[in-house]
């Protein structure tokens, strides 16, 4: 059987790195066409979706955050800033990575049975620790990972597939 720890830690490692390559495409290709970066980081997919530079703040939310959140019992939306340039949100998940990294399996595992609600507004819905990160976190985590990665794409930042998925975790 897996982990909590195995299904959670190293899925939001690769999936941060990858996010991080694709911020640094949008860095590089925001100078190479002389687009202001502001514009990538302010762009969305739709005008009632919120843009990039929430998506990749909203990566280490349903993370480290989750974490925090199965820590703390309550688990929260984000609305705070997010990093307005790319320097920033390259720190952003640097530091989300390095927090991550540092979580330990005893930690993580020992989470399941918990009780963690999901507050938002007037509503509040329970959750087990683990049923939180598994079937609320990561699909978010995810979604916010492709969602950046979309933005980027079409507004013609040369990614592909395996820019998205990062290192996979190959026997090795």
């Amino acid at each position: 059987m897996t982990s909590l720890y195995a299904a959670t830690v190293p899925t939001f490692r690769q999936m941060i790195g990858a996010t991080r390559g694709v911020v640094a495409k949008g860095e590089a290709f925001a100078a190479e066409s002389g687009i202001d970066p502001a514009d990538l980081i302010e762009r969305r997919l739709a005008p009632d979706m919120l843009p990039f530079g929430y998506q990749v703040k909203s990566v280490r939310h349903h993370s480290i955050g989750a974490i925090a959140g199965v820590r703390a019992g309550v688990f929260n939306p984000d609305m705070s800033p997010w990093p307005t340039d790319f320097v920033g949100l390259t720190a952003l998940l640097d530091d989300t990575d390095a927090a991550v990294a540092a979580l330990t399996p005893d930690e993580i595992d020992g989470f399941a049975g918990r009780d963690v609600e999901f507050r938002f507004r007037d509503r509040a819905l329970p959750f087990t620790a683990e049923d939180f990160l598994l079937s609320f976190s990561l699909p978010n985590f995810y979604f916010h990972a492709t969602t950046a990665y979309a933005i980027l794409r079409a507004a013609g930042v040369t990614l592909g597939k395996l820019d998205y998925m990062g290192r996979a975790r190959v026997k090795g």
